[in-house]
C-alpha cells in the first residue's frame, strides 16, 4: 500500500490507528501498492495474459481507467464469461492437519494463531499463473499459518480482489485456507460511500445480491473466503446495520461451502470509522450477536494496548467464542523484525496467550532487500523473520525484542497418507530442473509448483558443531531448488525434515536423492525414522537410524531405497537424516528429493491439448493451452516444446487444466511448434504425454 507523509512520527500513527488517513494523512490498512496516485507497471500489450481478477462491487470510477486497468462490476460477473476463469481457478483441495509435539517448549499448542495480510503484486497486474522471474514472494511457513489474506484493492483499479490459484494451490496443499479481500478505502484514498452501499444493496426479495456473488466467487475459483475491511467514513448507524446483516447473509451463504469470513476492525456500530484497537461494544455486533457469529474471526487494528487485548479475550469468551479468534494486527510492512511491538501483550511468559496475532505485509522478507537480491537471500531473510536469528527451532532467539513466530506458535503437518514425496522446490527458481539435469534456463515462479517443504528451520541434534541448512538454487533435482547441509562435521548431526502421522507397512519404502558438491568430504548418510511421537515439546523424537550409504564428491546425484518394513507395521512420527562427515572435514551435502511410498505409480495421460488462443507480441507467439483432465490422482501438470533435436524444453506447469505460454519463437525451419502436457503424480512420476502441433 502507499503510505502518505505523515506529520506525526510512525509508531504513534500506528497506534492511533490504522488510517487516521482523513485527520493525520497516516497509514490506512488498505492501499495496495501503487495505486493511489495512478502509477502502474508496465505491461506487455499481449491480449492473452491472464491476471487475478479484481472488481469494484457495482458502479465504477468516473472518468477512464489507467493503462493496463479493466474496471469491472461484480454484480455483473458470471462464470461462464470469464475469459481468465480456467487460468484462476484453484483445483487442490484444503488439505486436513494435526499439530505434531512442539519443537520447543515455549510454542503453544491450541492457543494464539497467525493470520497474514500479504500483496503479492499489483492489484490490476498479478499475473494468474506465475511469471519469469524468481524474484518474488514466496511463502515456505505455511506451518505456522492459520490463514493467509490475499492483499490489495485501490480506488482506482479494484476494491474486491480474488486470490490467484498459484497461491491457494500451495497453501492447501499445507492446510491452510486463503481469504479474498473486500477493500472499501478511507475517502482520502479516494473511497466513495457509493460503494459500500453497493455491497450492502437488497433486491427486491430483500436478500443481498452481492453477498450471493462472493460466495459464488469464492466457490467456482476454489479459495476460502472472504477479509471484509470497510474503512470509508460517512456511514450512519442504518448503513451499518446493514453491513452487519450483509455480514451474516454472507456467512450464512458461505456456509455449507466452508467459506470463512474475517472482519477488520474499522467500521463500527454507528456507521463511522473509529479504529477501536480492541473487541468491544462498538465493534462486537459485526463479531458476534444475539443470534451467533457474525464472522469467524475479527482483525483487531493497531492501535491495539496490552489493556485492550485483555479486555478483547475476555469480551470474546463472554459471548461464548475462542479468544484466538481475535487476531492482533502487527504492521511489519516497514521494519520487518525490527518492529516495536508489546509482545507481552499477546504472548507473556509463563501464561496462556492472550489473544492470535495477524502480521500486515510480511513480504517485507523480500522488499526490504536491495536491488539485484537472490531467492536464497530472500528465504534467509523469511527464515529469520518466522523461526528467528542464529538459532534453531529447539533453541528459539533472535536478535533484539523480536519474538520468531516459531517461537511462539506450535507448527502443523498435512503429512498424513501415502504417497509422500518432496523435491524440496520452493516454487521459484532460476532454472527448472528434471532427475537433475536443466530443462530451462529461464528464472520462474508459480507457487502451486511448490512441495511441502520442512516446517522446522532448522532442527539440529548434534554433540558438534551445527551445519548450515539453506535453500540452494544453484542446482537441484527437480524444480528450481534443493536443500543443501553445509559444515566441518565434528561428530553426526541428526537433521529433523518432517514430523509426520504416516502410516507405514511391510511394503513400505523411503527413497532419498542426495549428492556432494565437489569441494565435500565424504559423508555418510543415514534415514532417521521416528515410529513414536517426541516424548516432550523441545524433545527430539526417539529416532531410529537406517544406513542410506556413502557418498563422495563425483558420484553425482543418486537415489538410495531404504525398506522400512524392519521397523514394524505403525505410524512414521518423524522424518530426518543423520550426517557423519569424515575426521571434521567440511560437507557440502545436497538432498534433492525424499519420498515415502508402498511402491511405484504412474499417472494416466491427459487428453485433448489444443490451442484455444494466439497473439503475436515483439516477434513471439504468445498461446493459451487446455486440456482434459487426467483420471486418477494427479498432483499437477506439465509443459514442454519438443525441439527439432528431439530435446525438451520445459514451459511451465499448473495444477489446472489450462495454461499460457509467452514468447515462443520458431526453431530454425521447423514447420510448427511441437507442444506437450504431461500429468505428474505425488511421487513425481509422469505420464504418457498428450500432443498439439502449433504451425508457424
Amino acid at each position: 500500500m502507499n503510505r502518505q507523509p505523515s506529520p506525526v512520527p510512525r509508531r504513534r500513527v500506528l497506534l492511533a490507528g490504522a488510517g487516521a488517513a482523513a485527520a493525520l494523512a497516516g497509514p490506512s490498512l488498505g492501499a495496495s501498492p501503487a495505486r493511489a496516485d495512478g502509477r502502474h507497471r508496465p505491461r506487455a500489450a499481449d491480449s492473452l495474459q491472464p491476471y487475478a481478477s479484481y472488481w469494484f462491487p457495482d458502479s465504477l470510477p468516473p472518468g477512464t481507467p489507467g493503462d493496463g486497468i479493466t474496471w469491472r462490476s461484480l454484480a455483473a460477473w458470471q462464470p461462464g464469461t470469464d475469459r481468465d476463469l480456467a487460468f484462476n481457478r484453484s483445483t487442490v483441495p484444503l488439505a486436513r492437519r494435526f499439530t505434531p509435539v512442539p519443537a520447543t517448549t515455549t510454542a503453544r499448542a491450541g492457543q494464539a494463531r497467525i493470520s497474514a495480510l500479504a500483496a503479492f503484486d499489483h492489484t490490476a497486474g498479478n499475473p494468474s499463473q506465475g511469471s519469469a522471474t524468481a524474484d518474488t514472494y514466496a511463502p515456505t511457513h505455511w506451518a505456522l499459518l492459520d490463514e493467509l489474506v490475499f492483499w490489495g484493492g485501490s480506488a482506482g483499479e479494484g476494491l474486491i480482489l480474488a486470490p490467484n490459484a498459484p497461491l491457494v494451490d500451495a497453501a492447501h496443499r499445507n492446510g491452510v485456507p486463503v481469504l479474498g479481500t473486500v477493500f472499501l478505502p478511507p475517502v482520502a484514498y479516494g473511497g466513495q460511500l457509493c460503494w459500500t452501499r453497493d455491497l450492502v444493496r437488497r433486491d427486491a426479495a430483500g436478500r443481498f445480491p452481492l453477498a450471493a456473488k462472493l460466495v459464488q466467487v469464492a466457490t467456482v475459483y476454489g479459495f476460502d473466503g472472504w477479509f471484509i475491511n470497510a474503512e470509508t467514513g460517512g456511514g450512519d448507524a442504518a448503513l451499518a446495520a446493514e453491513m452487519q446483516a450483509f455480514l451474516r447473509a454472507l456467512r450464512a451463504a458461505g456456509a455449507g461451502q466452508g467459506l470463512r469470513i474475517t472482519w477488520y476492525d474499522a467500521m463500527n456500530r454507528t456507521g463511522q470509522v473509529g479504529w477501536q484497537g480492541a473487541l468491544d461494544d462498538l465493534n462486537r455486533s459485526f463479531f458476534q450477536d444475539a443470534s451467533g457469529p457474525v464472522a469467524d474471526s475479527l482483525f483487531v487494528d493497531f492501535r491495539w494496548s496490552a489493556r485492550s487485548l485483555a479486555d478483547s479475550g475476555q469480551l470474546a469468551e463472554q459471548l461464548g467464542r475462542s479468544r484466538y479468534e481475535l487476531w492482533a494486527g502487527i504492521d511489519v510492512e516497514s521494519a520487518g523484525w525490527d518492529t516495536g511491538t508489546d509482545w507481552d501483550a499477546i504472548l507473556p511468559e509463563g501464561r496462556d496467550q492472550v489473544v492470535s496475532f495477524g502480521f500486515y505485509r510480511p513480504e517485507w522478507t523480500l522488499q526490504h532487500l536491495p536491488a539485484g537480491r537472490t531467492p536464497g537471500q530472500f528465504h534467509a531473510a523469511d527464515d529469520r523473520f518466522w523461526a528467528g536469528e542464529g538459532a534453531t527451532a529447539a533453541r528459539p532467539g533472535g536478535a533484539g525484542g523480536w519474538r520468531a513466530p516459531a517461537t511462539a506458535v506450535a507448527d502443523r503437518s498435512t503429512l498424513t497418507a501415502l504417497p509422500f514425496a518432496t523435491g524440496f522446490n520452493t516454487g521459484h527458481g532460476l532454472r527448472w530442473y528434471e532427475a537433475g539435469q536443466v530443462t530451462s534456463e529461464a528464472p520462474w515462479s508459480h507457487l502451486g509448483l511448490q512441495d511441502r517443504l520442512p516446517a522446522r528451520r532448522w532442527v539440529v541434534h548434534t554433540e558438534g558443531q551445527h551445519p548450515d541448512i539453506s535453500w540452494d538454487f544453484d542446482d537441484a533435482w527437480r524444480g528450481g531448488s534443493s536443500l543443501l547441509v553445509r559444515g566441518a562435521l565434528d561428530a553426526p548431526a541428526t537433521v529433523e525434515l518432517f514430523p509426520a502421522r504416516l502410516p507405514a507397512g511391510a511394503a513400505t519404502v523411503l527413497d532419498l536423492t542426495h549428492r556432494l558438491d565437489p569441494a565435500s568430504g565424504p559423508v555418510t548418510v543415514e534415514v532417521a525414522v521416528a515410529t513414536r511421537p517426541a516424548p516432550a515439546p523441545g524433545r527430539p523424537a526417539p529416532y531410529v537410524h537406517l544406513p542410506a550409504g556413502t557418498l563422495r564428491p563425483g558420484d553425482g546425484w543418486r537415489t538410495d531405497t531404504v525398506r522400512l518394513g524392519p521397523l514394524g507395521s505403525g505410524t512414521l512420527h518423524a522424518l530426518g537424516v543423520r550426517l557423519t562427515g569424515r575426521g571434521g572435514a567440511a560437507v557440502d551435502w545436497r538432498l534433492g528429493a525424499l519420498a515415502v511410498h508402498d511402491g511405484p505409480a504412474s499417472p494416466a495421460a491427459p487428453g485433448g491439448l489444443r490451442v484455444t488462443g494466439t497473439a503475436a507480441v515483439d516477434g513471439a507467439v504468445s498461446v493459451r493451452l487446455a486440456w482434459r483432465r487426467a483420471n486418477g490422482p494427479v498432483r499437477h501438470y506439465e509443459l514442454h516444446r519438443r525441439l527439432p533435436d528431439g530435446s525438451r524444453r520445459f514451459l511451465g506447469g499448473t495444477c489446472g487444466t489450462a495454461l499460457y505460454v509467452p514468447g515462443l519463437r520458431r526453431a530454425g525451419t521447423e514447420p510448427a511448434a511441437e507442444i506437450e502436457v504431461r500429468a505428474v503424480h505425488e511421487l513425481f512420476t509422469t505420464s504418457e504425454p498428450a500432443r498439439v502441433q502449433l504451425p508457424w
